[in-house]
């Protein structure tokens, strides 16, 4: 017997199919727009769970999310049809098993990564967690920028165009579906608790390190297959899209809509994207009225745009 959740997310599944093959009837532009916004949302959603359920501060998001961009792209690029060669198949490597495959294996790259960095970080609280994240995001960026098979400085160019509504919108219901089902478990609760009061936890016997590692795993898998969905989207990526400022992008829009809310952190993806689209028409002040929104905002909603306070509940009931 289904579950609600479960049947939530096969009916999102299903919709983002009905979407996608009506999408040649949308503007390619909106159609980007689109793209944009629900990889945005996977990668809120996805460091809401380290940062806003697990209460820690990583700055590296944009380190997975070039990890699995680049993994995935090199998948579709080089090692697809020898990897189906070798199994096999003699007919034309089918696209979608393909895109799959590499967006998984993205994930799995990146989640890796989270692992190497997470058990030895992640006893660190605080600003110097924010401080080891942010270095690792750093060190990705620079390594890619010299590794001469992956396009060094210049970037992968050429990357096939495997992205669409359903593929976006699908990792957006999954990864929405996994991370409100971890976090509403029973064995989910520990992140809430290292979170309220990680000495407490502990003194119940709540092994918060192995919490915050799950965290920062589940976190960068769903970062990498962000990327890697990304990567097929624009078809040429390079280090300079994954340095510190958008990971500073991505924990705003965890801040703005509400640490620990994924509906909230959700819409504020959705604003934070289309944003700076609507203030094109003053382009050459586009992005200090996009600074100067963002600096009102957290002066007047500083505990998120989409959190209800306890007092205004109470005002309410």
């Amino acid at each position: 017997m289904l579950t609600r959740s479960q049947i939530v997310l096969l009916g999102a599944l299903l919709a983002s199919a009905l979407v996608s093959l009506l999408s040649n009837y949308i503007d390619p532009y909106y159609l980007r727009m689109i793209i944009l916004v629900g990889i945005n949302v996977i990668l809120a959603v996805s460091l809401n769970l380290i940062n806003g359920y697990t209460g820690q501060f990583s700055l590296g998001h944009a380190g997975f999310m070039a990890v699995g961009a680049y993994t995935s792209a090199a998948i579709t690029l080089y090692g697809g049809p020898k990897f189906f060669a070798a199994l096999g198949s003699a007919g034309p490597v089918p696209t979608n098993v393909l895109f799959l495959l590499a967006l998984i294996a993205g994930g799995l790259v990146a989640a890796g990564a989270g692992l190497i960095v997470g058990i030895p970080s992640l006893r660190l609280k605080g600003d110097y967690l924010a401080i080891v994240t942010l270095g690792f995001g750093e060190i990705i960026r620079v390594l890619f920028r010299n590794v001469e098979s992956l396009g060094g400085a210049l970037g992968l160019n050429g990357i096939p165009f495997y992205t669409n509504f359903f593929w976006t919108y699908g990792f957006v219901a999954v990864t929405v579906y996994v991370v409100i089902s971890m976090v509403h478990s029973t064995y989910g609760r520990g992140f809430l608790a290292v979170r309220d009061d990680e000495v407490a936890a502990e003194a119940m016997g709540i092994n918060t390190t192995r919490y915050k590692i799950i965290a920062f795993v589940v976190g960068a898998f769903f970062a990498g297959a962000a990327g890697g969905i990304y990567a097929h989207a624009v078809r040429s990526i390079d280090p300079r899209g994954f340095d510190f400022i958008k990971s500073i992008e991505i924990v705003v829009m965890v801040i703005l809509g509400g640490m620990g809310n994924t509906i909230g952190v959700i819409l504020a993806a959705v604003v934070l994207t289309l944003l700076p689209e609507f203030l094109r028409p003053v382009a050459e002040y586009r992005m200090m009225l996009y600074s100067l929104v963002l600096i009102v905002l957290m002066l007047t909603r500083p505990q998120g745009l989409f959190t209800l306070s306890r007092q205004t509940k109470v005002r309410g009931a």
